[in-house]
């Protein structure tokens, strides 16, 4: 059977141990030199990237995220082992995890760490397919006569490089779809290599539960349930008309998932559809200074993506969610693309007045969408607001500065709130 060093990147034939260096770091599998979708997913990607940068952490329990009132962004896989999630409130992985070295989040740095790898990638193949910062399918179809090696080798290559240059780890999902090749980076994780070939695909997914589809959330799920469909075995006993007068659309693509069929093809001009930041709130608030001062620190993110990816939006949306869990969105159309934080912030306001009397709320956000290149944003002078101008050239040269000395060295006073 076809075997890989994920260390030396060997190949041979079946092996325990890698013949070349002895590392037990192997993956066999019938198929692994003839498959070419991939998706590759970074290990808890902020974290790493701060146990990069501030090696001293690498052995400790790291979280990112806000406050106690905050909730997890991510958390390494220390952190995990005790039992913190993504999207945990802070206070409650704080006790989980109590010896956590709990770290805000730093954009700019994991957008720079994000372009790092996406170029790697493109040393790879010209089709990659960005899911977010730190993750991405590929097809690297024809690839082999480029780089002289089948695309498992260089997906090897791949993240032993992230490991040596960037300090990162990333786990590969390799199959004959997308659909499949997502599933299988999830498998293995941290520094995953997991292959799930045509002839397999079938008995792989019988047993397991509906839930491994990607976008099966919760009220899907419920949905599902319902239906008494909780494997892909059950999922094969309903036929295509049934399920989509059950569940519409979805109901199509669940017949054929089930199948492990996905038709979709890596797309390199996939385009991003919005960037926004949002926060959980430790104890439910109407508290108008409170909420301004969060939606100024959320729109300074949102911002910073921007200007870091070179991207502008059209169109600035609120997100609240009420303390009865009832979720309100409101949203505005700019005259043109804007990348700045004052303007993001100064709009999200405008909205954020308008629903004040539906508070108190438990979550506040706040997204940019309708996204453009950089090139025509914030051109033209607002009339209705003469010092939109000044304030656009003092956001400008805080970003100076911030680049020169750092992101705390400047700050306005409502961040402070």
């Amino acid at each position: 059977m076809p075997g890989l060093c994920k260390d030396c990147l060997t190949t041979f034939d079946t092996a325990p141990r890698c013949p070349g260096c002895g590392s037990p770091r192997v993956v066999h599998h019938p198929e692994l030199f003839d498959l070419s979708i991939a998706h590759m997913d970074c290990d808890a990607f902020y974290a790493s990237v701060e146990k990069a940068d501030h090696p001293d952490l690498a052995d400790k329990p790291v979280i990112i995220g806000g406050g106690r009132r905050g909730v997890v962004s991510t958390a390494c896989y220390i952190a995990r082992i005790r039992g913190v999630t993504s999207a945990m409130p802070m206070f409650q992985a704080l006790k989980l995890c109590p010896d956590a070295v709990v770290i805000r989040g730093r954009m700019e740095r994991y957008v720079e760490v994000s372009r790092a790898v996406r170029a790697m990638m493109d040393d790879l193949t010209p089709v990659v397919e960005p899911l977010s910062l730190d993750e991405a399918f590929m097809d690297l179809a024809g690839t082999a006569r480029l780089h002289g090696a089948p695309p498992a080798v260089m997906l090897a290559r791949l993240v032993r490089r992230m490991k040596n240059e960037l300090g990162i780890t990333g786990s590969i999902g390799l199959s004959h779809n997308k659909f499949l090749a997502k599933v299988a980076s999830d498998l293995d994780k941290p520094r995953g290599f997991s292959v799930i070939g045509a002839a397999e695909t079938m008995a792989f997914l019988r047993p397991r539960p509906v839930r491994l589809i990607w976008g099966i959330g919760p009220a899907a799920q419920q949905s599902l349930d319902r239906a008494g469909i909780r494997t892909f075995e059950d999922l094969l006993r309903w036929d295509r008309r049934d399920l989509t007068d059950r569940f519409g659309q979805m109901g199509d693509r669940l017949f054929d998932l089930a199948r492990g069929q996905d038709r979709r093809r890596v797309s390199s001009r996939t385009p991003v559809k919005g960037i926004s930041n949002e926060t959980t709130f430790f104890e439910d608030t109407g508290d108008p200074d409170l909420l301004d001062g969060h939606l100024w620190r959320m729109a300074e993110k949102v911002a910073d993506r921007a200007k870091a990816t070179a991207r502008a939006g059209r169109v600035v949306t609120l997100k609240l969610k009420r303390a009865d869990h009832r979720l309100l969105t409101r949203r505005q159309s700019l005259h043109q693309p804007t990348q700045l934080a004052d303007r993001l912030y100064r709009t999200a306001r405008g909205l954020l007045e308008g629903a004040l009397d539906q508070g108190p709320f438990r979550l506040l956000g706040v997204g940019l969408s309708d996204l453009t290149g950089a090139d025509d944003a914030d051109r033209e002078a607002d009339l209705l607001d003469p010092d939109a101008t000044r304030r656009a050239g003092a956001e400008r040269a805080a970003d100076a500065i911030r680049g020169r000395f750092g992101k705390d060295a400047i700050r306005k006073g409502r961040a402070l709130r």
